[in-house]
């Protein structure tokens, strides 16, 4: 079976690609990153039994132009860069488990909510600049966080402040009153949450529902001490919206991992000073990066051994 790895992080990495080509011996990597376009991704594909694929996104026009293709082995978690309906239709199975980087990314999220409530993203640049300024901000301690989504990272985000005795308000477009009780969590409504909440956390798929989910009236909802948290998806906050509001005082500040284009160069958003950004590197542990990448080995000899 031939084996094609995209995603440069898999490629990457000895112990994942030692793993494979030991299951697998028939395998091309992308370690350099050198595919840019859908034509580069046909190329790389073409001929491949299977794949495994980071955020590239997969579309109808490549599937049918690498017709051997029977499994995509996603390295990751959100399916939204993978045309599902289409891989249905020319049987290409979906390899993928949910959950594999959760802790990874709920720990990103929590030291972005730490970093942003006690003020060190802009103590840390002041002093950087040769000015001492002492503003500790808040303590995180005892605050109210809103939630939007429910899934594995959002629960893990939440085991992980159970030692601060936050309140937490979770809005999700389903309620499950027994796993509100188990976590500790009140469902509530998206008015609620930008009332009440000190820190919003988005933990959401981007879809047609979500896209653009905070945008100026949300921000003008939200209390001017609030923050803001995106470690999903780019496109679920309005980034034209977020840069008037970081810069009106609309809301104290935001923590950005994900981007509308990746990577980005909105240059003008993150030099704004109450903006904590990352580039999109909370799943990205070394821990996770393994534990995604077996996944993905499992999935692929789960299919070819069957």
């Amino acid at each position: 079976m031939k084996i094609a790895v995209i995603t440069p992080l898999f490629s990457r990495s000895s112990e994942l690609m030692n793993e494979l080509t030991f299951h697998f011996p028939d395998v091309k990597n992308n370690a350099d990153n050198r595919l840019k376009t859908k034509k580069d991704i046909i190329a790389f594909l073409q001929d491949m039994d299977g794949a495994i694929v980071g955020r590239e996104e997969i579309d109808d026009e490549i599937l049918s132009a690498c017709p051997k293709l029977t499994i995509l082995s996603r390295y990751g978690v959100g399916l939204d860069n993978l045309d599902l309906d289409t891989m249905k239709k020319r049987g290409v199975k979906l390899g993928w488990s949910g959950g594999t980087n959760s802790n990874s990314v709920a720990e990103i999220t929590l030291s972005l909510m730490l970093s942003l409530i006690r003020n060190l993203h802009i103590a840390t640049t002041l002093l950087k600049q040769h000015v001492w300024k002492v503003n500790g901000g808040s303590e995180l301690t005892g605050k109210t966080i809103g939630l939007f989504g429910f899934g594995n990272i959002a629960k893990r985000v939440i085991e992980l402040l159970a030692p601060f005795h936050c309140t937490i308000l979770v809005f999700n477009r389903t309620q499950n009153e027994a796993e509100a009780q188990k976590y500790g969590i009140t469902f509530a409504s998206k008015e609620r949450i930008l009332e009440e909440a000190d820190i919003i956390s988005i933990h959401l798929p981007l879809t047609s529902e979500s896209k653009n989910l905070f945008s100026t009236a949300e921000f003008k909802a939200m209390k001017k001490s609030a923050f803001i948290i995106n470690t999903a998806r780019g496109g679920i906050i309005d980034e034209e919206a977020l840069k008037v509001a970081l810069k009106g005082g609309e809301i104290a500040g935001a923590g950005l991992e994900a981007f509308l284009v990746e990577p980005t160069q909105d240059w003008e958003l993150i030099d704004l000073p109450n903006l904590v950004c990352t580039p999109h590197l909370g799943g990205n542990s070394k821990e996770s990066i393994l534990a995604m990448g077996y996944s993905c080995i499992e999935h692929l000899k789960a299919h070819f051994t069957h």
